[in-house]
């Protein structure tokens, strides 16, 4: 209930957007339909309206322990300009992130 009051009272203070880093898939999901702005996911689920992804996280950088929502988008292709656009393709057909990469 915090996170959702926190949401709606940054919108009200005038917030452009909210970010929702490793927060449940299905609470980011419920609070992203509650707001007029637009959500911003980090390993939060499909459903929020954005996704982030660090680059060293989308290209396989990450040194140790990488996070869930990590992918290697350089994987098996050719370039850097190619593994960003697999990440962006990806994002808008909503296949990152899977629930697997959610928490």
């Amino acid at each position: 209930q915090q996170l959702r009051d926190d949401a709606l009272a940054a919108q009200a203070a005038g917030a452009a957007m909210v970010l929702f880093e490793m927060v449940p898939a299905a609470l980011a999901a419920e609070i992203t339909r509650s707001l007029a702005v637009p959500t911003i996911g980090i390993g939060a689920g499909v459903d929020c309206d954005g996704q982030i992804l660090v680059c060293y996280d989308m290209i396989g950088l990450t040194p140790g322990k990488r996070p869930r929502f990590a992918q290697d988008f350089l994987a098996g292709r050719g370039s850097l300009a190619e593994a960003v656009r697999a990440y962006a393709d990806a994002v808008r057909t909503r296949a990152y992130p899977t629930p697997a990469q959610s928490y």
